[in-house]
């Protein structure tokens, strides 16, 4: 068996978040196109540059007023075409002309010079790597899709003549690539790599367990559970009594370019009661971005909450993501309802985790949370000033427990292993 070289970036944690369940998987490391050893100093600002205006466009755009018109450029670059009725979209974008060009201004060399020198498999979580390993004949490219529905800058100029594989999350990524000329036969729907130990192996005991324990949390007063009772013990067994009383945690997820920061100080103090009367656990979640740690202390000492509530909020914060990403994944283990913007977290529904969506940033994440929404996982955030009078009636009338179970039995769950398989591990 050749090497498998794991490739990513960090542009946001989409992709990285993708790659690290597949290196823990084939035991090897996540290597980062934008960083030594794949990157000289000269290449390094290179990506540096692109990584810092996708940043900034993707937390300015979130303000009001002053971020419409940066919201307005982002959709457009993210544009995604309807897919119907079905025609041929394989004409190259201004966005795969942007890359071609940086392709050759020398960008991804490093990367390419590593695997010609050892002959490794590329297996990548971002879209550039492998359109630029395909483009100086690299064989064995592997690009895992990231989104359900994609850009047409996922696709190489020359789609048709392309060797990479692709493997994707969805059913509809796959009609999308092949609509942008991307050969079907190089196309391989295996859902998106969900981590290793929040699965427990391709039995899913580690998953059933968690979720068997999440529906006890998230239906207080058992009217999902008696409504369907038959099916939870055929999947799940008995569920667990000792779960019963126990207050259901809320983790609310920053995005990794730090957007939809603020709407933590909306929603806070609606949560107020159900914090004190403990009701509710909750974890803010601000990745590895400090400058979120302090926003959120000050919105919890400003909602009156830091004093009596130590026990009640945490939050989630490490130096580096490798870091971030274990903790958030043991953390998850506990976690009942997660509340993010539909970027590839919308996958981890999943893991029997019910998602409430708030708004999206760029056009793939408004068809994320449609395809999570359709397939009855996912809910649309209602009004934050009053999230606790919601979320209680969720919680009380099983609407939590439903996309919980929807995401379980309606979402793919083996993508870490099916991926793995199609490159002859």
């Amino acid at each position: 068996m050749t090497e498998v070289n794991v490739v990513s970036i960090e542009m946001g944690y989409g992709h990285l978040r993708a790659a690290y369940p597949l290196a823990d998987q084939l035991r090897t490391e996540v290597f980062h196109v934008d960083e030594a050893p794949l990157a000289d100093a000269e290449e390094q600002k290179a990506w540096e540059k692109t990584r810092h205006v996708y940043e900034a466009t993707s937390r300015i755009s979130q303000l009001p007023v002053v971020g419409v018109p940066l919201r307005f450029a982002l959709n457009q670059v993210t544009d995604i075409p309807h897919l119907h009725p079905y025609r041929d979209l394989s004409r190259p974008t201004l966005g795969v002309r942007l890359l071609e060009r940086a392709i050759d201004g020398g960008i991804g060399q490093g990367m390419v010079a590593k695997l010609r020198q050892t002959g490794a498999t590329l297996l990548t979580t971002f879209y550039s790597p492998a359109i630029i390993a395909d483009r100086f004949g690299c064989r064995r490219v592997f690009c895992v899709v990231t989104d359900s529905d994609i850009n047409r800058v996922w696709a190489p100029k020359n789609s048709r003549g392309s060797a990479i594989q692709y493997l994707v999350p969805s059913k509809r990524a796959r009609r999308r690539l092949e609509s942008y000329g991307v050969p079907g036969e190089h196309i391989h729907f295996t859902g998106f790599p969900l981590p290793p130990e929040l699965l427990g192996g391709p039995d899913l005991p580690v998953l059933r367990d968690n979720l068997a324990r999440r529906l006890v949390r998230l239906d207080p007063k058992g009217r999902f559970r008696d409504y369907h009772s038959h099916e939870l013990e055929h999947f799940l067994g008995e569920l667990p009594d000792e779960e019963q009383g126990r207050s259901p945690r809320l983790m609310y997820a920053v995005g990794g370019a730090g957007a939809q920061v603020e709407l933590v100080a909306t929603f806070l103090p609606r949560l107020r009661h159900l914090l004190v009367l403990d009701h509710l656990r909750l974890t803010l979640v601000a990745g590895v971005r400090s400058e979120v740690v302090e926003k959120f202390e000050q919105m919890i000492s400003d909602a009156g909450l830091d004093a009596e509530l130590g026990r009640s909020i945490e939050i989630l914060h490490e130096p580096t993501f490798e870091t971030y990403y274990r903790r958030f994944n043991e953390r998850l283990q506990d976690t009942d309802i997660l509340w993010t913007k539909p970027s590839e977290m919308t996958f981890y529904a999943a893991l029997g985790l019910p998602l409430i969506f708030s708004w999206p940033v760029g056009v793939h994440e408004r068809y994320n949370r449609r395809w999570a929404v359709e397939a009855g996982a996912g809910l649309k955030q209602r009004d934050p000033r009053y999230a606790g009078d919601w979320l209680a009636e969720m919680l009380s009338d099983g609407t939590l427990a439903a996309a919980a179970w929807s995401g379980f039995m309606r979402l793919p769950k083996f993508g870490t292993y099916r991926i793995v398989e199609a490159l002859g591990k």
